[in-house]
């Protein structure tokens, strides 16, 4: 018979491995048995001041533990960025160009303030506060730009005059981006549970005017400039107004991928400075290198082009270097981009037209197709845009009849050996 005096045995309040809420120092500590990333069954703990914090604490650590593994030892922001920005963000998953901005940017903008957070501790809230401070910074006190001026140039910052220039829109966005991009391949890893940064978002900029690209009579007067001044880049300028050929492309462009019997040419390498190197890198995509028919114009200027640099071999035997490339310095070596933004620049002022930039001259290429009555999708293959809407936000009507007048005299005074 039971002694009615025995107590019954309490009833558990919680079932086996979800762990304990416990008075410990000066608070309260919880446990939860969780399974680790590489399979592992430990304990991970909770602490805090009072029953009710550490409680919160351990039902999400328990919520956490049941929808999968969890990491008990979490690095720092700053040290998760150097694994990523080390075995993540590598070539030839991502353009060397690419690399590099990631890496500034996460060096200028994200470190600084955020890097010492841990990933399990950031949220929501210090995101947005980063943001807000990254709109307001002085990028020239943050970075010291004006300090590690010399003494005697120095203008702003480092004598107490702040010149308040904060970083663009743009640059906070990409920012945002890099770091959102980050902290999910660190849900990836299994290190957090949530993105904190995927829910916030910064209003777009309103778009700037775009420069109006050239006309035809435009482009043809800008030609004619180049080729009577002998212009060693006068196919290049060709290229890029009548192909469409961004800078980088043009000057990658090899002679290996120019068939001037069948008249195509093939889009397979770009030129472009990356943290102080000239690097040659194959283009973003498959349709970049599809192969494209070369007019009578393109034709004969490519033809022009080998004769001048056959000529430059000849006169430099002893410093020439072979690089395959169309566009070269009277050595043979690549051309800097920044410096043909200049020799282009210089060419402009000869010619006596408007100025736009290089990669402006990609919106005259469309209009020229347009004055052509190419149709869209064509153009579309030329220009080697990924989307139709692209092609058509540049591709401008041009079927008045001067413009057509303009581009017969184009062809006929550019077209001709």
């Amino acid at each position: 018979m039971t002694n009615p005096e025995t107590p019954k045995p309490r009833k558990r309040t919680r079932a086996n491995g979800e762990g304990s809420i416990f008075p410990y120092r000066n608070g309260y500590a919880a446990y939860v048995w969780v399974t680790t990333p590489t399979g592992e069954k430990t304990k991970k703990w909770a602490y805090g001041k009072t029953r009710e914090e550490v409680h919160d604490k351990y039902v999400k650590l328990l919520t956490e533990a049941k929808r999968g593994p969890v990491a008990t030892s979490v690095p720092t922001l700053d040290q998760y960025l150097t694994y990523w920005l080390a075995e993540v963000v590598v070539e030839p998953d991502f353009a060397p160009l690419t690399i590099s901005t990631y890496e500034t940017l996460t060096r200028l903008y994200i470190r600084p303030e955020l890097g010492r957070k841990r990933l399990d501790k950031l949220t929501v809230r210090d995101v947005r506060a980063w943001l807000n401070k990254a709109r307001k910074t002085c990028q020239c006190c943050a970075q010291g730009k004006d300090a590690r001026r010399p003494a005697d140039k120095q203008k702003c910052c480092a004598k107490g005059k702040c010149c308040e220039k904060t970083a663009s829109e743009r640059t906070v966005r990409d920012a945002l981006t890099v770091l959102r991009s980050a902290l999910s391949y660190a849900v990836s890893d299994e290190l957090i549970s949530k993105n904190v940064a995927a829910g916030l978002r910064i209003p777009r900029p309103r778009k700037q005017r775009k420069a109006k690209p050239w006309s035809v009579e435009e482009a043809r007067q800008f030609l004619e400039s180049a080729r009577s001044g002998g212009d060693p880049l006068y196919a290049a300028y060709v290229l890029i107004l009548v192909l469409g050929l961004r800078k980088g492309e043009v000057l990658g462009l090899t002679w290996e991928l120019v068939d001037l019997d069948s008249g195509e040419l093939f889009v397979g390498e770009q030129l472009q400075r990356v943290r102080r190197k000239l690097l040659r890198r194959r283009t973003k995509t498959e349709a970049s290198e599809a192969g494209l028919p070369l007019p009578d114009i393109c034709l004969t200027a490519l033809k022009l082009r080998k004769e001048h640099q056959e000529r430059d071999r000849v006169a430099h035997p002893d410093q020439w270097e072979d690089t395959g490339l169309v566009f070269t310095t009277r050595y043979g070596t690549p051309i800097e981009p920044r410096n043909f933004n200049r020799r282009f620049d210089y060419r402009i002022g000869q010619a006596g037209v408007r100025r736009i930039t290089v990669h402006g001259t990609r919106g005259t290429c469309a209009t020229l197709l347009a004055a052509l009555d190419v149709h869209p999708r064509v153009a579309m293959r030329i220009l080697r845009h990924s989307q139709i809407s692209v092609t058509m936000e540049v591709y401008t009507e041009a079927t008045d009849e001067a413009t057509h007048e303009a581009l017969k005299k184009l062809g006929s005074t550019l077209g001709t050996t």
